[in-house]
């Protein structure tokens, strides 16, 4: 019983993967980006400001490919960058909030369908799942740097 629902997790985990992908390039396909534009976004808009060595790591891109992709985002209106007026040398990058009102609008669906789905949730229950998705995120990142090792 208990291998049948570790590999039931693992399925939802997968389909879940796969139906935010589909959700990604329907957006992406809105606002004209790539999806690899929108990842980067993302980490900007979540975790900023970050420089572009942060963002390439968290990303897991090269360098080089990180360019364009900024070249992009900043082109369209969606990112700043910014110097940092700690060392002028460096480079920040910041999401800007008219943009991310837009990207905010074309998600409501999917965040107001999560609210619902949390709303049948005790506390405790959202704690274990929270707890779950924070170690299965970990294993994650930790597959994907050791591949990068590899």
């Amino acid at each position: 019983m208990r291998r049948r629902l570790t590999a039931q997790v693992k399925d939802s985990l997968r389909d879940l993967r796969n139906q935010l992908s589909v959700l990604n390039r329907q957006v992406s396909g809105k606002v004209e980006l790539k999806e690899v534009d929108l990842d980067c976004l993302d980490l900007i808009s979540r975790g900023g400001p970050l420089t572009p060595s942060t963002l390439a790591r968290r990303a897991g891109l090269h360098p080089a490919t990180l360019t364009g992709i900024l070249d992009r985002l900043e082109r369209a209106g969606w990112i700043a960058r910014e110097r940092d007026p700690a060392d002028r040398r460096a480079v920040t990058l910041r999401a800007l909030p008219d943009r991310g009102r837009e990207m905010f609008r074309l998600f409501s669906g999917m965040n107001a369908a999560m609210d619902e789905i949390c709303a049948g949730y005790s506390e405790e229950e959202l704690r274990l799942i929270a707890g779950f998705l924070v170690r299965a995120n970990e294993a994650g990142d930790t597959a994907s740097r050791d591949l990068a090792a590899q």
